[in-house]
C-alpha cells in the first residue's frame, strides 16, 4: 500500500513544475483500471491521512476559472449509518427498500460524496463546472486504485431525489456527482465489456 509520505507534496501557486515525463505505470493502471462492485469492498479503507491525500489529488482536476465547483462529504464509521437513516426517513413510504436505504453506505468502510456546486457565473458555463465535478470523481477513483484501494463510483437513488439530497445537507442548487465507495477488495474484479473507441471516433 502506498502511503501519503510516498506522494509529492502539493506545489504552491506559480511554482515551476517538472516537465511531463512518460509513465508506463500510469498507462498500465489506466489500461487495466476496473471498478470493484460495492458489495465486494470491505475493511480496511483509507485512514484519515490517506483520505486527505486522495482528496487533495482528486482536487487537481481541470477547473475553468479556478472556481472549485465541487465539495466532498465523507461518510465513514457511524456517519454512514446516520446518512442512510436520514435518507430513509426523508424518502419515507417512497423508498423502494427502506432497509437497504439505511444500510446503503455500509457496503464500504468509506464513502466520499462528490457534490457539484455548479451555479450561474458571468463567464464560466455551468456545464463546465459540472464536468469538473465528474473529473473529480474519476480522479478520486483512479488515485485510490493507484494507492492500492478498491473503489467504485455510483449514483443511485439519492442522487436524483431532492429529499435525499437535502437529508445529506445539500443546498437546493447542489447535485451529487457520485458516491465513491472505497476500501479493500474481497475478490479480484473481472473485466466487463468495454465500448470500442474506434467505432466512436471520427476525424474531421
Amino acid at each position: 500500500m502506498i502511503q501519503p509520505a510516498d506522494i509529492p507534496a502539493a506545489p504552491q501557486e506559480n511554482d515551476a513544475l517538472p516537465a511531463v515525463q512518460p509513465s508506463a505505470e500510469t498507462l498500465a493502471l489506466l489500461a487495466r483500471r476496473r471498478s470493484t462492485k460495492a458489495l465486494l469492498i470491505a475493511e480496511p479503507g483509507p485512514d484519515r491521512a490517506q483520505l486527505d491525500t486522495l482528496l487533495r489529488l482528486a482536487a487537481r482536476v481541470p477547473d475553468h476559472g479556478k472556481l472549485g465547483p465541487w465539495r466532498f462529504l465523507v461518510l465513514e464509521g457511524d456517519g454512514r449509518v446516520r446518512a442512510g437513516a436520514a435518507i430513509a426517513d426523508a424518502l419515507g413510504a417512497d423508498a423502494p427498500d427502506p432497509a437497504f436505504e439505511r444500510a446503503r453506505f455500509l457496503r464500504a468502510p468509506v464513502v466520499v460524496t462528490v457534490i457539484s456546486t455548479a451555479a450561474p457565473h458571468p463567464k464560466i458555463p455551468e456545464w463546465e463546472q459540472v464536468l469538473s465535478a465528474g473529473a473529480a470523481c474519476f480522479a478520486l477513483v483512479t488515485a485510490a486504485h493507484a494507492m492500492g484501494f478498491a473503489g467504485c463510483w455510483l449514483t443511485e437513488t439519492p442522487t436524483y431525489d431532492a429529499r435525499a439530497r437535502a437529508a445529506l445537507g445539500l443546498a437546493d442548487h447542489e447535485r451529487i456527482a457520485g458516491f465513491i465507495y472505497l476500501g479493500t477488495a474481497t475478490a479480484p474484479p473481472t473485466e466487463r465489456a468495454r465500448p470500442e473507441a474506434a467505432s466512436r471516433t471520427s476525424w474531421f
